[in-house]
């Protein structure tokens, strides 16, 4: 068979190898990096028995990772996954609706739900899964979207079939003229229409007006879904952006991952207690999927209680503050103003280059370049955890210096 290795007259096939060739004549073409954490400290090791050719290093500083509080080497968060896998099993076994559902789930669920403000909430295998089944089991008529928002949120949209109207990244002017747009077609009036926003968005570091997306959605009579991914966890006790700035009864649909600052896998849903019920049944990520893995949801309901009621928070704040007054003061453009820092470069060759000088420094930083972030923005996302040191965030700040000199962009 030829089909796929090779494109002639009458060859129906995809020529996959000049995708992956364009992709890497444009600078875009992306690789995996298989390393080993070493635990507690925020280092990448080789694997045993090999060296690190991506990384370049035998040992080197990671400023890139979701785990913002550092708990994945959290011993009190493997305990509690160890103790699940022992007691439930490592896998749900089948669907929360056949014979999936576990004490697991349910606490982390009651303890979510505490957590944001809301009568119930709901697990899902993925962020991913609980933003696209969430969209499109509501099935607005008219979705409102930001345009920065994450993938699963575009991609929800399309999914539920809506009119999908896009506004400017945290312009709530831009949204309400929009809305105002729409409010003036005919039949408007029996249109059920949702605005959806990332709270923190993950590659720009901005955190969303949401106080000022609420007065909007309430003067319309449009429902807000919030997806606090990178956001949860962190923020005031640990429920998000929308916690921190006292909205929970303003936003009907709370959502985000375990991923992240919680260290585990999976999604979660919270609001109305209707809500919760109509995704049981309607949402089919949650309906034909296997329930999240006992093991991940007991280390988040932890990774909760430690993030809630610790100090893990407060030392990344102070880890944050350090590196973006060390970064502005060398020169550099950081944008945002939460824990991601991206450090805007622009050309995505110079990008490259800069994240490769890192590298070569023993800090694992690397570039994000289109499509996932606008032609001509391509930057180095810095994201430092909690349980990197004084002296961690110093050697960060070294290194890009050296490597923006480097490079010739300082």
């Amino acid at each position: 068979m030829t089909r796929f290795t090779r494109m002639d007259d009458r060859d129906r096939g995809f020529d996959l190898r000049g995708r992956l060739d364009d992709l890497e004549a444009n600078d875009l073409k992306r690789t995996l990096a298989p390393v080993d954490r070493v635990a507690e400290r925020g280092y990448f090791a080789p694997p045993s028995g090999g060296d690190l050719p991506v990384l370049g290093a035998e040992e080197a500083l990671v400023f890139a990772s979701n785990n913002y509080l550092g708990l994945t080497d959290d011993q009190r968060i493997q305990n509690a996954a160890r103790q699940a896998a022992a007691t439930v099993g490592t896998g749900a076994g089948a669907s929360r609706l056949v014979t999936g559902d576990t004490l697991a789930h349910r606490d982390l669920e009651r303890l979510l739900a505490e957590t944001k403000g809301t009568d119930r909430a709901l697990a899902f295998s993925s962020g991913y899964a609980a933003n696209v089944g969430t969209i499109a089991a509501l099935a607005p008529d008219v979705i409102f979207s930001d345009e920065y928002n994450h993938a699963s949120i575009v991609d929800g949209c399309r999914l539920s079939g809506a009119d999908t109207e896009v506004y400017d990244h945290c312009d709530a002017a831009s949204l309400r003229s929009k809305l105002e747009a729409r409010a003036d077609r005919p039949g408007a009036e029996a249109e059920s229409w949702l605005i959806v926003s990332d709270s923190v968005f993950s590659m720009d570091g901005t955190v969303a007006p949401l106080e000022r997306i609420c007065d909007v959605a309430e003067a319309f009579g449009a429902w807000v879904m919030v997806d606090e991914a990178h956001a949860t966890g962190l923020y005031a006790n640990g429920g998000g952006v929308v916690q921190a700035e006292g909205l929970a009864d303003r936003v009907q649909i709370q959502l985000g991952t375990l991923s992240k600052a919680l260290a585990s896998q999976g999604g979660y849903v919270a609001g109305g207690d209707a809500l919760i019920e109509c995704l049981v049944n309607d949402a089919r990520s949650f309906v034909f999927s296997t329930g999240l893995n006992p093991p991940a949801a007991a280390a988040a309901s932890e990774a909760l209680h430690v993030a809630r009621h610790g100090t893990v928070r407060e030392q990344l704040w102070e880890n944050v503050s350090h590196l973006r007054d060390g970064l502005e003061s060398m020169g550099f453009t950081v944008l945002g103003d939460s824990q991601i820092l991206p450090v805007l470069v622009g050309d995505r060759s110079d990008a490259l280059a800069l994240a490769d000088q890192l590298r070569d420094r023993n800090v694992v930083a690397p570039a994000i370049r289109p499509p996932t972030v606008p032609e001509g923005t391509s930057r180095i996302r810095v994201a430092p955890m909690a349980t990197h040191d004084r002296e961690d965030v110093v050697a960060c700040l070294e290194a890009f210096q050296a490597a923006g000199q480097e490079v010739g962009i300082l």
